[in-house]
């Protein structure tokens, strides 16, 4: 991957780096914050020591997935961000079905494909010294999943061998144009411009969930996807209840 070539098949009015290994995309960009002169997209072709959300390891392969992270400045203050993980998976769900692969969204930041993880999404901010907020989004999107790493993830995972068959330059491109745009889209209007498009792409709508924190199951009830904050909307025993991401995560409820 290279990127002069990502950048000539791109829309994006970014900064594009391309490197061939690093420990965390994610980490080398918030290190590198405050020297960044705009928007900044950092791709690895293999990384070693990927984050998912609670502290969680996103385990890859080289050339078994794509593996980048987006730094973007937008307005303070940080709670204007609510939403943006869900706005990103959005974002990327319809991009990838524009290429040929059809995805739905997990609450709050999973692509599935065919019920099974297809791709993550990891956003860490830092403010900045104007007051603005600094988000870093890193996605990681399996591509082809030997059955090796399968197993040192430990279940059932989704992966999307048509993608992987694309130039990796322009799949990158088009993504990118994607998250770009969402960017922009969300700075402008918030999560409100992306509720009725996550809950169109909801995979568990309709479904019996529990709503889990370190083991603990917190919340059970039916999901009825989201609302313009993006918080989970759970209809249980005792009537509706609105859900914030956090570090909690979703099951089905025969998991």
């Amino acid at each position: 991957m290279n990127g002069a070539a990502i950048a000539a098949r791109s829309t994006a009015r970014v900064a594009i780096e391309v490197v061939a290994q690093t420990g965390s995309t994610n980490a080398d960009l918030l290190a590198r914050l405050a020297q960044l002169a705009g928007p900044t997209l950092l791709v690895a072709q293999n990384q070693s020591a990927g984050r998912g959300r609670a502290g969680r390891s996103w385990l890859s392969e080289a050339g078994a997935s794509l593996t980048f992270s987006l730094a973007w400045k937008f307005e303070g203050p940080l709670a204007r961000l609510a939403g943006l993980p869900l706005a990103v998976g959005v974002a990327l769900a319809e991009a990838l079905g524009e290429l040929g692969v059809q995805v739905q969204l997990k609450w709050p930041n999973d692509l599935l494909k065919d019920g099974a993880k297809l791709a993550g999404i990891l956003i860490e901010t830092q403010g900045a010294d104007d007051g603005a907020i600094w988000a870093v989004t890193g996605v990681g999107l399996n591509l082809v999943m030997p059955d090796e790493l399968e197993a040192r993830i430990g279940r059932a995972v989704a992966a999307a061998p048509w993608l992987a068959r694309m130039e990796r330059d322009a799949l990158m491109a088009a993504l990118l144009d994607a998250l770009a745009a969402c960017m922009v889209q969300f700075d402008q209007a918030g999560f409100g411009a992306f509720c009725a498009r996550w809950n169109r792409l909801h995979a568990y709508q309709g479904s019996s969930v529990t709503i889990v924190d370190r083991g603990v199951i917190l919340y059970q009830g039916v999901a009825a996807g989201v609302d313009h904050g993006g918080r989970l909307l759970l209809d249980t025993a005792g009537g509706r209840i609105e859900v914030m991401a956090g570090d909690v995560s979703l099951r089905l409820k025969e998991e």
